[in-house]
């Protein structure tokens, strides 16, 4: 009698086959369910557009009349603070991604996910960041345009591609910082309390609203080392039209800083960030 033993090899399916489409796919509904919530409730993206684009029309008038020659490179204030305006409104909208997050954990939606059978809970991460980058781009987006509009200028083709890379770092750094405070604190108000108490000091402690000569020493430092600073410097040299990596885009008080090396400082950033915050979401999402 002959015994048919079946292919258990061939006939069961590899786990790594399908692991990445049904993260891809987990990844997509939960991404997609928050850009529902953000179309139901548009007043997050109004919001996010209108107050940096106040503050560029506000302070481009205030100092309109400022003497020329007053900036580096004669630049008009305008045009300055465009770049600081770009970087703020990403910054601020990235700084924003972790109130879905809580809001799910307060309402207990968090709980659903975590005991839903989910191929890899990374996913609900994932989904958050690509929410908060494809906002935040939009909202700078939309401010570059306005920007231009009010006359201060386009990057080009080549500088555009330079300020979408120098957000899209700020933004993944600012991401993870927010997603980690989103698990850590007890509720919204706290994380909202942090969100108002960072936002507008590091801002000032930058060189969006004026170059480090206008500032103390104690600032300038602060300024030069300040992440928002190494965002904002590269992308007033695409303005420019500066594009080498090797360009100097900052004369800090401990040396002068590259395109490059501003790049790089975001980059680092970013993956330190994620990795200080990786223990912390293996233990909330476990």
């Amino acid at each position: 009698m002959t015994v048919i033993t079946p292919d258990l090899e061939h006939s069961q399916p590899k786990v790594s086959d399908s692991a990445v489409p049904e993260l891809l796919q987990e990844t997509f509904a939960l991404t997609r369910r928050l850009f529902i919530q953000l179309v139901r409730r548009p007043s997050t993206l109004v919001a996010g557009v209108l107050q940096p684009l106040i503050w560029l029309i506000l302070f481009g008038a205030l100092f309109a009349k400022a003497p020329a020659g007053l900036l580096p490179g004669e630049m008009a204030y305008g045009r300055f603070l465009a770049a600081g305006v770009i970087v703020f409104t990403a910054f601020s909208g990235a700084l924003n991604a972790g109130l879905p997050v809580m809001f799910d954990r307060e309402f207990g939606f968090l709980d659903r996910l975590l005991v839903a059978p989910l191929r890899s809970r990374f996913s609900i991460v994932l989904a958050s960041v690509l929410h908060i980058t494809s906002l935040s781009l939009v909202q700078s987006l939309a401010i570059m345009g306005a920007a231009a509009a009010l006359g201060y200028g386009w990057p080009g083709g080549a500088g555009l591609l330079l300020v979408l890379l120098t957000l899209l770092l700020l933004v993944f750094a600012v991401t993870g910082l927010s997603l980690g405070l989103a698990f850590a604190l007890p509720g919204h108000i706290e994380l909202i309390a942090v969100i108002f108490v960072v936002n507008l000091p590091l801002l000032f402690a930058s060189t969006a609203l004026a170059p480090l000569d206008f500032m103390p020493t104690w600032l300038a430092w602060l300024a030069s080392i300040n992440p928002l600073t190494f965002a904002i410097e590269p992308i007033r040299n695409a303005y420019a039209g500066n594009l080498g990596l090797s360009q100097v885009v900052l004369q800090a008080p401990y040396g002068n800083v590259t395109l490059g090396a501003a790049l790089l400082a975001l980059a680092v950033l970013a993956m330190a960030l994620f990795l200080i915050i990786r223990p912390l979401l293996d233990r909330k999402l476990s």
